[in-house]
């Protein structure tokens, strides 16, 4: 069969020892990847076991349903009439939105809702009225009978079960406050961006109660928002009615000082003006029209004078032209005048007819004179008369003046009292006129949202989102198992890799010896190194010991090293089976070589390469035996074997003594090269002379268990001890698994085809 395994030695690597990797900005990548691929185990384990219970969480949960209602806030309020609301509409701004949300969400409102539903006697949101399981009514009924059974019991019960009014009313009320507090964990209130739409989002463990609890929060708001105007309006009204009575009150009274005041001071009035300013007015009037009748009559009766004193005759007065009489007299003046003018035409002046007719003439100019008198002195009697008339109202126009004087110094008190009546009139008529308005707003009142869709009733759960749980839970997982990966890799203080190795230690790095793996898929027998380097002669099992007497022999080509020392830190790190193989393969290779086994505590090297030892490198040393008595050859490869005869640990210095170095010159005379099988360092001080009396000691690390520190304080115990170390060989590598650690197994399929195991 093929077997895995890698070339290993100095030539794989480039100077320095560290493989080349593949990097971005620092990070390297591949070894990101060998990461992952050596913690994959524990990191899938942790994913599956997060991922698992993500699962069954989810699958556990109880469905939670979510319905979804909306309402509109309407800041456009109609007006059916001119009249201005008690409370007005909302302010179209966006703390106005903000404050409607958080009024849906108040326990005020929710309270309505928990009593519209009847939510206390609700399982759901009322633990209380959770109907008790069968467990629960055990242990209740358990305790009664042990209350009862004790002194005493049931009176105590009896005295637990009176309670107070008041404690019934504090225990209702702090069970309405818990379902309230439910209703508000199942309620969610959510603003559509910048609009005036409010969702209104409750959820319950059935779709009919989460479309319900949806709907019943948005009625009650509206219903909320016309309970809060009517009562306003209503204590408007109230109000209202209250103050119109009251000023109805104080404009009576007002109205009735004002009355009171013209009476006492006869300011009455009629058609807005005082009876006093009437008949002044009334008196200024006459006075006029009368002064100038009386200016009238004087031009008339000193034109009459004028007349006649300037000898004026009867034509040239108009007041004489007007009246009848003296056209009468005229007419018979003109008519004896005629009479005159024919008889003096006839007769003498001495004649009878002449003289009567101028008896008549004179006759008649003295009735024209005395006509003129009289004309004169009714004129006179007529100016007369109207200037007592106007004197007359003069007097009368004075004393009524008086009278108003008097009057307006009593209208400042009037003016004032009037001003009082009318300010508390008017106050009156306003709010005479607003409680009217009121009274009219009961049923025009409208609320200032609507309902934009009442919530259908859901169709599948909102609660719990399996897929986002899911997806959490996946999240959560590789971030755990990557965590769980990451602090493992820290935590790792193991050898892994020749870079290890180099890296960690500074020492060289020498070989990598493969870890056998039984033959067969149901093979349980162990496979000895030995023989299997005998059987598979072209593995890379064999390869291993090849490079690594290579590295040995050749490693000083002017001085070639003789005496090798093969140690370890700790035991079972496979140095006696390195040891045992390095000599079989350099004995095949045409070597001349013998091993000694150096462990006087455990015997592993005798053990192993499985030779009689009745005497060994004790007993020669003590000189109990001879060298060619105690060496042994494995007749299958010539191997030289100096064994450990079994007996009890001896106190003396072995390998200090001169006899061993005795031994070692004469070995050197007979064989090409030398190994020592020896105790770990850290634990057998003997092993520790033992390195410094070798050409070069070889250290073994077991790969993947062999600490880091351990090793360091191996080799810093070597390099005191002045010991030539040649370098470190990992052991038991699993090739299988070396991909995920070192560099050069990623190119294992690229020279497998020149290693076979056949």
């Amino acid at each position: 069969m093929n077997m895995p395994y890698s070339p290993d030695g100095a030539s794989v690597y480039p100077a320095g020892g560290l493989a080349p990797s593949a990097s971005l900005g620092g990070l390297d990548l591949q070894g990101v990847i060998r990461a992952i691929r050596r913690r994959l185990n524990l990191m899938a384990g942790v994913f599956l076991c997060v991922f698992a219970l993500a699962t069954l969480f989810t699958l556990t949960l109880q469905p939670r349903y979510t319905a979804t209602s909306s309402v509109i806030v309407n800041t456009q309020s109609s007006q059916v009439i001119d009249i201005g609301a008690v409370m007005q509409g909302l302010a179209p701004n966006s703390a106005v939105i903000d404050t409607e949300a958080e009024i849906l969400k108040s326990r005020s409102l929710l309270s309505k809702v928990v009593k519209r539903l009847d939510l206390v006697e609700n399982p759901e949101f009322n633990p209380a009225r959770v109907p008790p399981s069968g467990l629960d009514q055990f242990k209740s009924g358990l305790k009664s009978f042990i209350k009862s059974a004790l002194p005493g019991g049931a009176a105590d019960d009896a005295s637990t079960k009176s309670l107070s009014e008041e404690e019934i009313l504090k225990a209702e009320q702090a069970e309405l406050d818990g379902v309230i507090a439910s209703v508000q964990g199942a309620i969610t209130i959510n603003r559509l961006g910048p609009t005036y739409i409010i969702e209104i989002n409750a959820t319950s463990s059935t779709p009919d109660m989460a479309a319900l609890l949806a709907n019943t929060v948005a009625d009650v708001y509206l219903d909320n928002q016309l309970e809060m105007k009517f009562d306003a309006t209503r204590r408007a009204k109230s109000w209202l009615d209250d103050r119109v009575a009251a000023l109805r009150d104080e404009v009576r009274e007002a109205e009735s000082k004002v009355e009171a005041h013209r009476a006492r001071t006869g300011l009455l009035s009629a058609e807005g003006s005082t009876l006093t300013e009437q008949a002044i007015r009334d008196l200024n009037a006459q006075l006029t029209v009368q002064q100038a009748d009386l200016a009238e009559k004087r031009a008339r009766l000193q034109n009459v004078q004028n007349q006649l004193a300037a000898g004026g005759g009867v034509d040239t007065i108009s007041e004489a032209l007007a009246s009848g009489n003296i056209s009468a007299l005229r007419v018979q003046q003109a008519e004896i005048l005629r009479r005159k003018a024919d008889l003096r035409a006839r007769y003498l002046d001495g004649h009878p007819d002449v003289i009567r007719v101028l008896s008549e003439e004179r006759d008649v100019e003295r009735q024209i004179s005395a006509e003129l008198q009289r004309i004169v002195s009714a004129l006179e009697q007529d100016v007369l008369v109207s200037r007592e008339r106007v004197n007359a109202l003069q007097a009368r126009l004075n004393s009524q003046k008086g009278e108003l004087a008097v009057n307006n110094r009593a209208s400042v008190v009037l003016n004032e009292l009037q001003r009082d009546a009318d300010a508390s009139r008017a106050l009156y008529e306003e709010f005479l006129n607003r409680f009217k308005e009121t009274s009219e707003l009961d049923g025009i009142t409208e609320a200032d949202a609507l309902i934009n869709a009442y919530a259908a009733t859901p169709t599948g759960p909102s609660f719990p989102n399996t897929t986002l749980n899911l997806a959490l839970g996946f999240i959560l997982g590789a971030a755990l198992a990557g965590l769980a990966g990451l602090i493992v890799e820290l935590m790792d203080s193991f050898f892994s890799s020749p870079e290890d190795v180099e890296h960690y230690t500074g020492a060289p790095y020498l070989v990598s010896v493969p870890l056998l793996a039984p033959s067969g898929t149901f093979a349980k027998a162990r496979i000895k190194p030995a023989d299997y380097l005998l059987e598979k002669p072209h593995s890379g099992f064999a390869e291993a010991f090849r490079n690594l007497r290579a590295s040995i022999l050749f490693s000083d080509v002017d001085r070639p090293a003789k005496t090798v020392a093969i140690v370890s830190s700790l035991p079972d790190e496979g140095k006696t089976s390195m040891t045992f193989c390095l000599g079989r393969m350099a004995a095949m290779s045409g070597t001349k070589t013998i091993v000694i086994d150096g462990d006087i505590r455990r015997r592993q090297l005798t053990e192993v390469s499985g030779v009689p030892a009745e005497a060994g490198l004790l007993e020669y040393l003590f000189g109990e035996s001879r060298l060619s008595d105690v060496i042994v050859t494995d007749e299958t490869t010539g191997l030289h074997i100096l064994p450990l005869a079994e007996r009890k640990h001896t106190p003396r210095d072995v390998f200090g003594s001169r006899a061993f170095d005795a031994l070692m010159t004469m070995l050197k005379q007979t064989y090409d090269l030398i190994i020592i099988d020896t105790g770990p360092v850290l634990l057998m001080a003997e092993t520790r002379v033992v390195t410094r009396k070798v050409d070069q000691v070889v250290v073994a690390a077991r790969w993947r268990k062999t600490n880091r520190a351990t090793l360091r304080e191996t080799l810093k115990i070597l390099r005191e001890f002045k010991a030539n170390v040649a370098g470190v060989a990992l052991t038991f590598v699993d090739l299988r698994r070396r991909g995920q650690y070192a560099y050069t197994a990623a190119d294992y399929k690229s020279y497998r085809k020149y290693y076979t195991d056949d």
